[in-house]
């Protein structure tokens, strides 16, 4: 009997049992009603349907939209075992690529090899924004939060507010692939900036 189909099943299910566990993974960006911190489950849905939404907003013809669909729901799977990182957290992002490639290592290969090699190589394309659909993948990722801040967030809230050169710094290459997408983060930016939620 060939039991090789039986083994790459029970694979995968170990994986998807596993990456059950990004629900538990809780970031700095509230809910726009409840007030409650999102988890990394619900960022990576959030950001795979606003690429769909956004897609031609995109500065790349015939962009690759299933390839961006699935960078952005593989790419934060690592914060099982990494953590999430507040990007102005300079301590913490001094460790993030070795945190996060060791999460790689050890959550992708619960796959069956093709599918592992696979997954590792879109998360590694879209860590490097090595191509067109990577970067746009990024800049989706990059502007969730800010929209989600300007809505929820306080002066008032807990943690150091980062000042706003810094956010502009991190959220630049939105312009590189979503030129209209970088103008709308830019008015987002200078609004938060007069609520106080930057310095």
């Amino acid at each position: 009997m060939d039991t090789t189909s039986d083994d790459e099943l029970s694979h995968r299910i170990a994986f998807i049992l596993e990456i059950d566990k990004l629900k538990e993974i809780e970031r700095r960006t509230h809910l726009l009603t409840s007030g409650r911190r999102e988890n990394s489950a619900e960022h990576s849905w959030h950001v795979a349907l606003m690429a769909l939404v956004l897609a031609e907003h995109a500065d790349t013809p015939n962009l690759d939209l299933f390839k961006v669909v699935k960078m952005l729901l593989l790419h934060d799977l690592v914060e099982i075992y990494a953590g999430d990182t507040w990007v102005y957290d300079v301590a913490a992002t001094n460790t993030q690529a070795a945190r996060e490639q060791a999460g790689a290592s050890t959550l992708y290969a619960l796959l069956p090899a093709t599918q592992a090699t696979e997954f590792t190589a879109l998360w590694e394309e879209f860590t490097a924004r090595s191509t067109p659909e990577a970067k746009f993948a990024a800049a989706i990722d990059a502007l969730q939060p800010l929209v989600n801040h300007l809505l929820t967030g306080s002066p008032a809230d807990d943690g150091p507010r980062p000042p706003v050169a810094a956010v502009l710094a991190r959220k630049q290459p939105i312009g590189e692939s979503a030129p209209a997408l970088w103008e709308l983060a830019k008015r987002i930016i200078a609004q938060s900036a007069q609520r106080g939620l930057y310095e």
